[in-house]
């Protein structure tokens, strides 16, 4: 992998859609890409080419979807090894997953709450500790979006400091996540901002969501971000120091002027705390 100071400024999930326009040129305003491994691994061999192309200027990160970090069947290891693989060929900056878990005895084509207790949050952990000796390199576990809490036991911002503590990984910080989160369940998305480790944030992801009821949205990714949430972007630049953050638009995926318009927000932000702060830097 490369080295995780190679990532710098606003970065951009890889769609199909944009593909061949990205083989002929990554706009200036995307220093960097994201793709779910998964949906690579086993890719026509002229779309992993163009996907080549595209990387020989451009770091890349990887956001996995179906490793189940939180599920009850032992890791896929077949999947782990082939992550691995494609992980060295494309030099990723940082594998990420998410902090939940999609499996049982089959796919459940969906992500899932783990329940927020000591017990769980022990078991996740020694799974992201296996995942690491494995990929032997440290990944990230993003802050997801749930709509129940089943068994919960301690806040959610105590189970996820517990388990970056016990698994010694990093952080992939969604902060629509935690706008989302902060409605459905009546929090302070400030407060559980200031709480999270700043020294383990790797990169962070920013997102659209779609309003349901007063009380009630939906982590969509398939509209752009709204106010409220490039409100709490800049919140976390001044908690924890500008770091390098990903739009992502996985739904209604509109032209790719249209994205690059948002990660000049993106960028407006953060220049304007880096002005503030005189500390960030890239490397």
């Amino acid at each position: 992998m490369k080295p995780l100071h190679s990532l710098c400024g606003a970065g951009l999930g890889l769609r199909r859609e944009h593909l061949q326009s990205m083989a002929s040129e990554v706009p200036s305003t995307v220093q960097f890409l994201e793709v779910a491994p998964e949906n690579w691994i086993k890719a026509p061999k002229q779309r992993r080419q163009l996907l080549a192309q595209i990387l020989e200027h451009t770091p890349l990160v990887c956001h996995g979807l179906s490793l189940s970090l939180g599920g009850p069947a032992p890791l896929d290891m077949d999947l782990l090894k082939a992550i691995k693989r494609f992980l060295q060929e494309h030099q990723v900056v940082r594998y990420t997953e998410h902090l939940s878990y999609c499996s049982d005895q089959g796919h459940l084509y969906d992500l899932m709450p783990i329940p927020f207790t000591e017990a769980a949050a022990r078991y996740v952990a020694d799974r992201i500790k296996q995942t690491q000796d494995v990929l032997g390199e440290p990944i990230a576990v993003e802050n997801v979006s749930y709509y129940c809490a089943p068994g919960q036991q301690m806040p959610e911002i105590e189970f996820i400091n517990t388990v970056l503590e016990l698994a010694d990984c990093e952080l992939l910080l969604d902060i629509n996540n935690i706008f989302v989160n902060s409605i459905n369940h009546g929090y302070d998305a400030d407060a559980f901002l200031r709480q999270l480790p700043s020294e383990r944030i790797s990169y962070g992801h920013i997102a659209g969501h779609y309003v349901e009821q007063p009380d009630l949205i939906i982590d969509s990714h398939g509209a752009p971000v709204r106010d409220d949430v490039w409100q709490l972007l800049g919140k976390a630049y001044e908690y924890h120091g500008v770091f390098p953050t990903l739009l992502e638009r996985d739904f209604n995926i509109p032209p790719l002027h249209e994205l690059v318009a948002e990660l000049d927000s993106i960028r407006r932000i953060q220049q304007s705390v880096m002005n503030q702060q005189k500390e960030y830097a890239c490397g």
